[in-house]
């Protein structure tokens, strides 16, 4: 099985810019919150290496996203395996605000004020997440994290 990766590429003030690939091919842009060498609850990445990937079916955001895309939610993909971490979810949203910690897809990135933000969040989430999906009802459950070029 090829795995899943996000590859974290750029650093803002307060944001980090990364991609994720399925396969082997990149599928959307991510936008984290900054990478620290100490976590701050809400607002620290996760730190590079190897974690699980499951469906959350009964966190608050579940609830939000089965009303938000019936057609296609079966749980949250959820970020598992994390050392003082838990509900990181792959979502929907813009800026380094909107993050808590998860990683936000997005269809393009802009620089503003020397931080990072993605665009067509909804609609790069909407491709991202069937096939996260489909890969971990494969029993591709493995995501890893890597930070390749940080720039200040």
């Amino acid at each position: 099985m090829r795995a899943i990766k996000i590859i974290r590429v750029a650093k803002g003030k307060h944001s980090t810019l990364s991609q994720l690939y399925i396969g082997g091919l990149f599928c959307c842009y991510l936008l984290e919150d900054t990478v620290r060498d100490h976590k701050v609850p809400g607002e620290t990445a996760i730190p590079p290496g190897n974690y699980g990937l499951s469906l959350n079916h009964w966190a608050g955001m579940n609830a939000t996203y089965a009303k938000r895309y019936p057609h296609m939610h079966e749980g949250m993909v959820e970020i598992i395996e994390i050392p003082n971490y838990q509900l990181v979810f792959f979502h929907a949203g813009n800026d380094h605000t909107d993050t808590s910690g998860c990683p936000l897809a997005g269809l393009y990135w802009v620089l503003v004020n020397g931080d990072y933000e993605v665009r067509g969040s909804r609609a790069a989430y909407e491709f991202a997440y069937p096939k996260l999906l489909a890969e971990i009802n494969k029993g591709n459950n493995r995501l890893v994290v890597e930070n390749r070029l940080l720039l200040s």
